[in-house]
């Protein structure tokens, strides 16, 4: 009834997180969603990680099952409303970090810093910043993946083929504008829950 889900190998670089138990739920809750999954992250021990189109709360459910089967040590950057409460200590637990989207000011170094003195990290953001439609994508990404050196992978939601997975590898080249504008140019055909 449900299609087995396919896992690529990753290499010996990607910082991993779990075991085979946590690898299980992420295969099972994907394969009850009917999702499968595509692409793989490069050998590197330190990346952005874009996810887009990020249009519903479905999103990050598909998202963490698929980090905890591909078992990766994935840090993502969520609104500081959900780190509050009983719900605080599971994001965090799940690699989340907080940002006052009303405070942003010094995000942006905090996380390079992080890049700078760690020597494996995986970080998640959504470009777009909400999940209602925008005309333009937050840039604090790309100036996160500039200022500390690494790539940024195009991870991404097709809801149209329930296929969650990663895309192309961009090295920011310092301009900007047209380093997001390639990254659109992939989402454009992905369409929205």
């Amino acid at each position: 009834m449900f299609p087995a889900v396919t896992l690529p190998a990753s290499g010996p670089n990607v910082p991993r997180r779990g075991g085979p138990i946590r690898a299980a739920i992420g295969r099972v809750i994907l394969r009850l969603l009917g999702w499968r999954f595509e692409g793989s992250l490069p050998d590197l021990s330190k990346l952005v990680i874009i996810a887009a189109p990020h249009s519903s709360n479905w999103d990050f459910i598909i998202g963490i099952a698929a980090v905890f089967a591909l078992r990766l040590d994935v840090r993502f950057v969520g609104k500081s409303e959900l780190f509050r409460g009983p719900l605080g200590p599971v994001m965090r637990w799940l690699g989340g970090l907080p940002v006052d989207r009303h405070r942003p000011e010094r995000f942006v170094e905090q996380l390079v810093t992080q890049f700078r003195e760690r020597d494996r990290l995986l970080l998640a953001m959504a470009p777009e910043g909400t999940r209602k439609p925008v005309e333009r994508w937050k840039s604090g990404f790309y100036r996160i993946a500039a200022g500390a050196g690494v790539p940024i992978v195009a991870g991404y939601f097709d809801n149209r083929k329930q296929e969650v997975g990663f895309g192309p590898v961009l090295q920011p080249s310092g301009d900007m504008a047209a380093d997001i504008a390639k990254l659109r140019e992939f989402y454009a055909p992905l369409e929205r829950r």
